[in-house]
């Protein structure tokens, strides 16, 4: 009996450690496409602000989607995010403020500003599509983020794409990164069993 438990201890933690490693594989092979095309809107996914002034993890992602609007690929641009406990401003007030300043018209660009978890903003940002008539968009985030973030929009009836942020902070700090493939690991198991989301996301994502 002993024998059999410890064959199927093994088993499992064998098990665990292959779907770990293919999920890892999925986040690095999203992550390192670039899909980027024409289509309606450019998503940019929101990440931490503190007190008016975006992260240099937003500063990279709405840096990233002013280029590619400026292409002439895009008719919207909609940022992302809600408010953190004790903030005073959302991060999509602060990224629409900083497209402004560098060259995006305002009246290209669709506000989410409720949303405290990837999940609530891309459901938000799917009403919003709606409401304007589009069902195509390509997303911006962090290359570990585009995993999670397509196949949200995919199962919300966006037709989506992805272009990672390549100069992300995140990319390049080792630590940092072993975090974030941690923690889209777990959200992704999270959203894949019960269809949730890592509660204080947003808090989390700087």
């Amino acid at each position: 009996m002993i024998r059999d438990l410890a064959r199927l201890a093994v088993v499992g933690f064998v098990a665990i450690l292959a779907v770990t490693a293919y999920g890892a594989f999925r986040i690095w092979d999203e992550g390192r496409r670039d899909d980027r095309r024409p289509a309606s809107a450019l998503v940019v996914l929101g990440a931490a602000q503190y007190d008016g002034r975006p992260s240099p993890v937003l500063a990279a992602r709405l840096d990233h989607a002013v280029r590619l609007f400026q292409t002439g690929n895009y008719h919207w641009l909609v940022v992302t995010g809600g408010k953190a406990d004790g903030d005073r401003t959302t991060e999509a007030a602060v990224a629409r403020a900083y497209a402004i300043a560098h060259g995006v018209p305002e009246n290209r660009i669709l506000v989410e500003n409720q949303g405290r978890t990837t999940l609530e903003s891309l459901q938000a940002v799917a009403g919003i599509l709606r409401s304007e008539g589009i069902d195509d968009a390509v997303f911006v985030s962090d290359p570990t983020h585009m995993l999670r973030v397509l196949r949200m929009a995919d199962d919300l009836g966006i037709q989506a794409w992805g272009s990672p942020t390549p100069t992300s902070p995140i990319a390049s700090d080792p630590g940092r990164l072993a975090e974030a493939y941690a923690h889209e690991l777990g959200a992704l198991a999270l959203y894949l069993t019960i269809g949730g989301a890592p509660p204080g996301e947003l808090a989390e994502s700087h």
